[in-house]
Order: C-alpha cells, then structure tokens, then sequence
C-alpha cells in the first residue's frame, strides 16, 4: 500500500509546476495527475484498484464542466476519499466557493496562486502527516516528507509502528 497524491487542474503548466514542485515527493508518494474532473475520478479508481490509499488531493476550482469544489464535495460522499486531505489551489475561487469548500468539503488548506514551493512543501506535509496520524499509517515509509517530530509523537503514542 503507498499513499498517493492528486493534481487536479485543468492548465498542463499548472499541473507541471505543481508536479515539479513536488519532486522530492516522487518515490515516496504516487503522485497522479488529472486535468477534468472525470479524469481525476478514473484515477482515483485506478489508485483504488492497486490497493493504493488518496491522502491528499490537490485541486484547482475553476475548470471546464465540474468546478474544483464540487468535486472536493462529492469526494465527501465516497468512502474511498472521504478521509482525503483536501486542498484548493486557485486564485479564481470567490469568498462563496470558498465557504462551500470549508464547509461542505472539509476542506484543509487553501493555497493561492501563484504559491511557493515552500508553501506548498508545508501544506503537503502537514497534510500528509495529518493523514497518517488519523488513519494509523506507518509513518516511517514517509519521514522525508512529513512533520518528523510529529511522526516520532505518532510511534510513541501507538507503542508500535501502525500498519
């Protein structure tokens, strides 16, 4: 099993820089990419398929057909990413999409564009660190990307190293 990661927009540029950006992550974390919406459901099959876990899912909102919030709405609604960690990328979302993302999509963090990769390192940390903490994940495997003092809390509070 190995968590993964979405990129959800709908410019090949963002996508690309989001991903670059997220280098350090590769080998680690499966990084998957999407650029509509139906795309990104026929990833999270496939992740699904491989015996794969969604931690965190990173989505633009303004895109062709489906919005970014709407799906960060119904991945509440499916048991295979209710637990997610989601985060909305954009610049485009207005104060009302945002308050559906926060209350209807559980949504963790909002990132504006443009960001920085620091920013970004530490949203995806602090999301995946949440993910493993909430679902008793090993969190060795991912040390290099996540919370480390958090992560050595985690394996002392469980007297094991989870699953």
């Amino acid at each position: 099993m190995t968590l993964a990661l979405l990129i959800l927009d709908d410019e090949p540029e963002v996508r690309d820089a989001l991903e670059r950006d997220l280098i350090d992550a590769a080998g680690i974390l499966r990084i998957e990419i999407a650029a509509d919406v139906d795309e990104a459901w026929e990833v999270i099959d496939e992740i699904h398929r491989d015996g794969d876990i969604l931690a965190v899912a990173l989505c633009d909102h303004r895109m062709p057909g489906t919005a970014g919030v709407e799906f960060l709405v119904e991945m509440m609604g499916d048991t295979r990413t209710e637990k997610t960690r989601k985060v909305l990328v954009t610049g485009q979302a207005d104060l009302a999409d945002t308050i559906t993302a926060v209350n209807a999509a559980d949504l963790d963090y909002y990132i504006a564009k443009p960001w920085t990769q620091k920013e970004l390192h530490s949203v995806v940390s602090d999301c995946l660190t949440d993910f493993i903490d909430e679902n008793d994940i090993n969190p060795l495997p991912y040390m290099r990307l996540i919370d480390r003092v958090r992560a050595m809390t985690i394996i002392r509070d469980r007297g094991d190293l989870g699953s």
